[in-house]
C-alpha cells in the first residue's frame, strides 16, 4: 500500500486511500510520505476528527521515531499544542485546519494535507476539503491532498478531486467473530450492556471495548457492571469527549500486566485509536449526533442507530492485534436495515459559522466550491439572514469588519455576538464563560440550569476546566481590544436591552 501510494502522489496532486482498520492509515502513511521529494523541507498536515485521536496519533508516530511529540511530529488541538520549528508532521483537529487555511490560503510551507477518517463527514472536514481543493486549483497546484478512510465511497470522493486515483488496501486485520445477542425491549440498554460485558469477560480472553451513545449511558453501565463484576483483575474505565485529556489518555493506555481493561466509550473510540489488549467489542448499536432545530435556533443531541459503516468500524477494533469477537445488541437481519453511512453533518447543522467562513474566503455561493454534499438551500438562507442581523455580512453577503472580529473568536456567531453585546454592559467576562460552557460538552456538568453549570465550572479544578477558563478570558480580552471595530447596533437594541 505504501509503495503504491508513494508512486501515486509522485505523479498526482490528489488521491483517495481506502483501507480497513489496522492498515496503518493514521500513523504509517504520514511517516512514509515524509521523505517524498515533493515534501522535502515542508510540512505534512494530518486532520483527525477528535482531539484525543490527534494527540494519540502524534504520540504514536513520535514514539515510532524514538522522539517525543513536538519534535518531528507534533499536534495542535483546542486547549493544547505541541509543535516546534523542527515539526514536519502536524496532526490537527478538523476545526483547527479550517482556521489555518482561512488565515493562510496558500498554506505556506505545507506539502500535503491528509484527511483521516473522512467518512465521519463532519462539517469542518467537508469545509476543510472544499477550501483545500479550491486553494490547490487556484493557488497551489503542487499541494497534495489525500483523503483516507476505512469505510468510504472512494469513487465519489475521487470525482470531487478531479478523478483522482483511488488506492485500496486489504490491510492486516485479524478475523473477528460476530455474535448477535438481540435487544431486550423490557430492559434498559445500560443493564443489557453490563450483562453482555460480564458474559464476554467469562467466555473470552482479553480486554473489552464497549460502545454506548453518551456519557450518561456510560456512567449507568459502569454502575450496573460494578454490581456484576467483582474480579480485582478487571479495571472498568470510561472514555468520552468531556473527560480531561489525562483521564482519556489513561483510558487508552495499555493495561498493567495481569489486568483486563473494560473501556466504556462513545464513538470517540471508533476510529484512529488503538487500545492495546482489546480483542472483545460489545456494541449497543447506538450513536449520538447533533441535530440543528431551526425553530428554536438550537443544536440538540439525538440518539440514533449507528450506520453500517460505523458498526463495521467498531467491530474492527476487536481484530487489531489478534483474532477477536464482537457482541452486537441487535438481531443479525437488522444490520441490513441500518443506514449505509453516517449522514453528513452539513445536511443537518447550523450553517452560520460555515457561511461566515466562506465569506471570509470571498465566496458567497457554496456551489462554487467542491462540496461532496451541497449545503441545503433553506439552511443557507437562514444562516445569511442571521449573519446580516448580527452585523457580520453586508447587503451583498460580503463579510464586514465586524464579521471578521466575530469570526476571530472561534465561536458560533451567536455566541460571539453575545460576548460583544455583553461587554457593552460590562459583562464580557461572564458572557465568555457562558460561551465556554455552551460549546464544551459536559463542562460544568449536565444540568439544564445554566447557573448551576456556571457555578460548577468556576469551581472545577480540572485541567480541562482551567484551560476553558483561560480561553474564555482570552475571548473577553479580544472583544475589549477590538471594541472600536464592533460598531454596528446591537441586535438586542429595541428589545428592552440596548
Amino acid at each position: 500500500m505504501l509503495d503504491e501510494l508513494d508512486r501515486t502522489l509522485d505523479s498526482h496532486n490528489a488521491a483517495v486511500l481506502v483501507a480497513p482498520p489496522g492498515a496503518g492509515k493514521t500513523t504509517r502513511v504520514p511517516l512514509a510520505l515524509l521523505d517524498a521529494p515533493w515534501a522535502r523541507g515542508k510540512k505534512i498536515i494530518v486532520l483527525e476528527p477528535r482531539r484525543i485521536a490527534a494527540r494519540a496519533s502524534a504520540e504514536r508516530m513520535a514514539k515510532t521515531l524514538g522522539e517525543r511529540p513536538g519534535e518531528t511530529v507534533g499536534y495542535r488541538v483546542r486547549f493544547g499544542s505541541k509543535v516546534s520549528r523542527a515539526t514536519r508532521i502536524e496532526v490537527v483537529t478538523e476545526g483547527i485546519f479550517s482556521r489555518q487555511i482561512l488565515d493562510d490560503p496558500e498554506l505556506h510551507g505545507v506539502a500535503a494535507v491528509l484527511f483521516d477518517e473522512f467518512h465521519e463527514r463532519s462539517l469542518d472536514a467537508d469545509l476543510g476539503l472544499a477550501l483545500a481543493r479550491d486553494a490547490q486549483t487556484g493557488l497551489r497546484e503542487d499541494l497534495r491532498i489525500l483523503v483516507m478512510s476505512a469505510t468510504l465511497d472512494g469513487a465519489r470522493v475521487a470525482r470531487l478531486l478531479g478523478d483522482a486515483p483511488v488506492v485500496e488496501s486489504e490491510g492486516r486485520a485479524f478475523p473477528v467473530e460476530t455474535r448477535y445477542v438481540g435487544r431486550k425491549v423490557d430492559a434498559p440498554v445500560e443493564r443489557q450492556m453490563a450483562e453482555t460485558i460480564a458474559t464476554a469477560l467469562r467466555a473470552d480472553a482479553g480486554s473489552v471495548l464497549a460502545f454506548l451513545p453518551g456519557a450518561a449511558e456510560i456512567r449507568r453501565t459502569q454502575t450496573f457492571l460494578a454490581e456484576r463484576v467483582h474480579d480485582a483483575s478487571v479495571e472498568i474505565v470510561p472514555l468520552f469527549g468531556a473527560l480531561d485529556a489525562a483521564v482519556q489518555d489513561r483510558a487508552i493506555a495499555p493495561a498493567p500486566k495481569g489486568i483486563r481493561k473494560v473501556v466504556l466509550a462513545t464513538s470517540i473510540a471508533e476510529t484512529s485509536l488503538t487500545i492495546e489488549g482489546v480483542r472483545i467489542v460489545v456494541d449497543s448499536g447506538l450513536a449520538r449526533v447533533p441535530r440543528y432545530e431551526p425553530d428554536m435556533a438550537l443544536t440538540r443531541l439525538e440518539t440514533v442507530r449507528a450506520s453500517r459503516a460505523a458498526v463495521d468500524q467498531r467491530r474492527g477494533r476487536a481484530g487489531r492485534i489478534e483474532p477477536g469477537v464482537c457482541y452486537r445488541l441487535w438481531d443479525e437481519p437488522q444490520t441490513a436495515s441500518l443506514p449505509a453511512y453516517t449522514a453528513p453533518e452539513i445536511l443537518s447543522a447550523d450553517l452560520s459559522s460555515l457561511v461566515l467562513d466562506l465569506a471570509q474566503w470571498g465566496v458567497s455561493d457554496p456551489a462554487s466550491l467542491a462540496f461532496l454534499d451541497p449545503p441545503p438551500g433553506p439552511a443557507l438562507k437562514e444562516a445569511r439572514s442571521l449573519l446580516s442581523e448580527l452585523g457580520a455580512l453586508d447587503g451583498d453577503g460580503r463579510i464586514t469588519e465586524e464579521g471578521q472580529s466575530l469570526r476571530a473568536l472561534a465561536l458560533p456567531p451567536r455566541l460571539a455576538r453575545m460576548i460583544v453585546d455583553s461587554a457593552r454592559f460590562g459583562m464580557g467576562e461572564e458572557a465568555a464563560e457562558i460561551a465556554a460552557v455552551l460549546t464544551e460538552r459536559g463542562l460544568g456538568g449536565d444540568s439544564v440550569d445554566l447557573d448551576v453549570r456556571l457555578d460548577q465550572f468556576r469551581r472545577d479544578r480540572s485541567q480541562r476546566a482551567s484551560s476553558a477558563r483561560s480561553m474564555a478570558a482570552r475571548w473577553a480580552q479580544q472583544v475589549a481590544a477590538n471594541e472600536d471595530a464592533l460598531t454596528s447596533p446591537s441586535p438586542l437594541a429595541g428589545r428592552g436591552w440596548g
